[in-house]
């Protein structure tokens, strides 16, 4: 179990900390399928008591990603392709959803930090491009713009002004980010021109909630949520499920 993702926890709501932290253990295959854990071990993994432990793998098991095994044992569920297929269908509704709210409730403030971003993110695909044609690495670069896409999602969920919804949307994510992004960069290593179809939709995103039209706004990030699903789905391994394209919101 070693690995970046269980190292040591503090402050803050070490529950919430703990199950992230796990999460992202099971997604990113650190913990495998089938794979036994105790309480008092994943404990002292994280450096915290078994009390958040314990919760973070009550929200686990009803997440579907951990299966109790005894009083203080759990081992990490084998996931099917329906589950995936399933799972998949739910991020896409409430990422749908996370749109409807953040067009009644996004600031200009932050509607011109979205539009800043997609600048950045414009010209860090141009110099992609231009690195490309030219048979230079490119690796670096494509790394900064999915990251400023990951960037423009986060802007967006604030947007929302829901909470309860976005933290509903993180435990349907079977991907961490780090996951996603690793095999964003595999897709678009075999193919330069992966998501690319999808990214004109993020513009009319930002255009959409400035005139607060919700339902534009839900249906622009439900296609797109769809496509980039649909996609990795197709290049994943059965018992994962992905994310979003190159600049996927």
């Amino acid at each position: 179990m070693a690995g970046d993702n269980l190292t040591g926890l503090t402050t803050d709501t070490l529950a919430d900390r703990a199950y992230r932290a796990l999460r992202a253990a099971i997604t990113t295959g650190e913990l495998r399928p089938g794979q036994k854990v105790t309480e008092r071990g994943l404990a002292e993994r994280l450096s915290v008591s078994p009390t958040p432990v314990r919760e973070a793998i009550r929200r686990l098991e009803q997440d579907g990603l951990l299966e109790r095994t005894g009083p203080r044992s759990v081992q990490v569920t084998t996931v099917g392709d329906v589950a995936i297929q399933d799972l998949a269908e739910v991020e896409v509704a409430l990422r749908g959803m996370v749109a409807r709210f953040a067009a009644r409730h996004a600031t200009p403030a932050q509607l011109d930090h979205l539009d800043a971003i997609l600048d950045e993110a414009d010209d860090l695909l141009i110099l992609i491009q231009q690195r490309h044609k030219a048979g230079q690495e490119i690796a670096r670069h494509l790394g900064r713009l999915l990251d400023a896409m990951q960037r423009f999602n986060a802007v967006v969920e604030s947007c929302a002004g829901n909470p309860v919804l976005v933290r509903l949307l993180d435990q349907t994510r079977v991907f961490s980010w780090p996951e996603r992004r690793s095999r964003l960069i595999e897709r678009i290593s075999e193919d330069d021109r992966f998501g690319l179809d999808r990214y004109a939709s993020h513009r009319a995103l930002v255009r959409a909630l400035r005139v607060g039209d919700s339902a534009t706004a839900e249906a622009l990030v439900i296609e797109d949520a769809r496509g980039g699903l649909g996609d990795l789905l197709a290049g994943s391994a059965p018992s994962a499920a992905a994310s979003a394209p190159v600049a996927g919101s």
